[in-house]
């Protein structure tokens, strides 16, 4: 019998975590849960068997994690084919003919351009590869679970769907436990959004309990044509020794399982911290019972939120509303390695009244330990009462503190945000720190585009729209031009606002930048760095990447003393400055060690 077939007149017990029973076992987390497969096969069978044995119509392979991208972490990806088919040989010897064996396919592990740095191509070749090694095994139904990024979830089901002509595919969208979820209808336009796209099985699994969990199915219901599936977890974890632990009891989750088929749902099961007896009671909780036909009405959700018309009060930053009608002038100034920061503040004041339109507060450049940004660009706007033009490193932060960082940021009235990738810790202060990288900038301008859309990644609504400038760099000198000019293409193409550019000494260098920036009709601020002696220009043309100092200009500094090379510096910015005004929208000006007096003698020549 096939699963449409078992749908018929019943509501199908699926089973619960493998990963929780796994660890329970032995496993660790270094070994993949996935290679469990192959070096612990007896152990895997003998859960899924503990499974059937507790009423479980619908058993899972213990491949979640079995794609190419997530195993080269272990550096096992070339073991993709061997370690699903072990997977599905194991839940197969388990069954005995009395479940059917779904096919388990989790996401790639890694965010996918443009937020994160895996091309959707090479997702979809690693879901290509897992799907058909498991089809190829005998699976009854492909399962795509835990699914966050419904775009990673629809490139997933396309694949499947290819692939899998005659085998159901069920597809998983995990929520957040967020009451605003449901209350914006979330769940109800994923179903119609997957459903468009030619899904008939649609849920949820993971991430929420079960009473979470019922509001997502009731949504769901809603949509005619969808067999829902449930697959909740057992409640929230803790940390115990280590160790992360569920306590919910099996009645509560057994009574719930009812509560979920009688809200719609035709598959219920169990995720994370669920066992055995978590489904032996959902089994004896749905002893008997037969699904019924919802009432489908509009009224489970508040009404579908509607595009917010402009905004009447312009909440975009000063410096924002200055590009396009005035020539700008923005400059760096250096935060300080300790808690000091009057230094800053009186170079701010000082560029203030000298003209100066933006400072600029770098994040972490090089990876040396400094001030947090946020919390000098914050001093400084308060006390000073200039815009900062904050600088916003990857490196440091995961996908969950970027947006909840940049949500305190508009929180505090940081409306101007430059989005860097950010230089890998190891060659800063602290080498052997971690460097996150789980987004890239490219993907950091997509957060700001869906926060100033009043959305977060998940496409759940952050209250009001924010107000971010999104500016990007641009570097003309790049190894590979081409490569850099389709980067600023993608960021261009996810809301980027304004570019600056690396520090520019020639105007054939200027000229690459202008016509990438015209390319894509956004301002440009050219980036002048004004030399201070023979060293430093030695230094920044040999030892910093991007950063080209034409031969005359080294060999003229060469030879002058330290109070004529800086004078030379000054007046090669300022010749630069005055030939770059025609072209650009503005300057970014990056005095050596902050020295805010050499960026005002700059400015003069304004």
């Amino acid at each position: 019998m096939n699963l449409v077939e078992l749908l018929q007149d019943r509501v199908i017990v699926a089973d619960g975590a493998m990963g929780t029973l796994l660890s329970a076992h032995g496993i660790a987390v270094t070994h993949p849960y996935d290679y469990a497969n192959i070096t612990h096969s007896s152990l895997v069978t003998s859960v899924h068997a503990e499974y059937v044995a507790a009423g479980a119509e619908l058993i899972e392979t213990n491949t979640y994690g079995a794609n190419r991208i997530k195993l080269a972490n272990y550096e096992l990806h070339v073991q993709v084919k061997q370690i699903n088919e072990a997977g599905v040989r194991a839940a197969r010897e388990a069954s005995a003919g009395r479940a059917l064996v779904a096919g388990a396919v989790g996401p790639v592990g890694k965010p996918l351009a443009p937020i994160g740095m895996i091309e959707p191509e090479d997702a979809r070749a690693a879901f290509r590869e897992q799907i058909l090694a498991l089809l190829e095994a005998g699976v009854d139904a492909l399962l795509l679970e835990t699914f966050a990024d419904i775009h990673e979830l629809e490139i997933a089901f396309e694949v499947a769907s290819e692939l899998a002509q005659d085998v159901p595919v069920i597809c998983h969208k995990t929520f957040i436990e967020d009451g605003e979820t449901l209350a914006e209808g979330l769940p109800l336009r994923v179903a119609e959004e997957l459903k468009a796209r030619g899904a008939s099985f649609i849920g949820s699994n993971c991430t929420v309990g079960p009473q979470r969990m019922l509001g997502i199915v009731r949504q769901m219901a809603q949509v005619e044509g969808v067999a829902v599936v449930a697959m909740p977890t057992a409640g929230m974890p803790q940390n115990i020794d280590g160790q992360v632990m569920y306590d919910m009891p099996a009645a509560y989750f057994g009574r719930y399982g009812r509560n979920l088929a009688e809200a719609g749902a035709r598959i219920v099961g169990g995720c994370c911290g669920t066992t055995p007896a978590h489904i032996k009671a959902v089994a004896d909780a749905l002893r008997g019972f037969k699904p019924v036909a919802i009432a489908r009405t509009a009224a489970a959700v508040r009404e579908r939120p509607k595009e917010r018309e402009a905004v009447e009060i312009d909440q975009r930053s000063a410096f924002a509303k200055k590009l396009g009608k005035k020539y700008v002038v923005s400059v760096e100034l250096d935060l300080p390695r300790g808690t000091d920061i009057s230094k800053v503040l009186q170079g701010a004041e000082a560029l203030r009244d000298h003209g100066c339109d933006c400072i600029d507060i770098s994040d972490g450049a090089r990876a040396r330990l400094r001030m947090n940004p946020m919390v000098a660009s914050h001093i400084i706007q308060e006390r000073v009462g200039i815009d900062v033009m904050m600088h916003f490193c990857c490196r440091d932060r995961n996908m969950l503190a970027i947006q909840a960082d940049l949500l305190g940021c508009h929180a505090l009235g940081l409306r101007n945000i430059l989005t860097i990738t950010g230089d890998p810790a190891q060659i800063g202060d602290y080498p052997s720190a971690s460097s996150v990288y789980d987004v890239d900038s490219v993907g950091m301008v997509r957060i700001l585009r869906m926060f100033n859309d009043g959305q977060d990644l998940g496409g759940n609504s952050i209250g009001e729209k924010t107000h971010f400038l999104v500016a990007v760099a641009f570097n003309p000198l790049a190894p590979n031009l081409d490569a850099e000019r389709r980067r600023l293409g993608k960021k261009a193409e996810e809301g980027a606002m304004l570019i600056y550019t690396q520090p520019i000494f020639e105007e054939r260098i200027l000229d690459i930048a202008v016509e990438a920036a015209a390319e894509h009709s956004l301002p440009l601020l050219v980036g002048i760095l004004p030399l201070r002696s023979s060293r430093h220009a030695e230094f920044m043309q040999n030892e910093v990447p991007g950063i080209e100092i034409p031969e005359n200009m080294r060999a003229a500094i060469a030879g002058l003393g330290e109070e004529d090379a800086r004078n030379y510096g000054i007046d090669q910015a300022r010749e630069f400055l005055i030939r770059s005004k025609s072209k650009t929208q503005g300057c970014y000006l990056m005095p050596p060690f902050g020295n805010y007096r050499t960026a005002a003698q700059v400015m003069e020549a304004l």
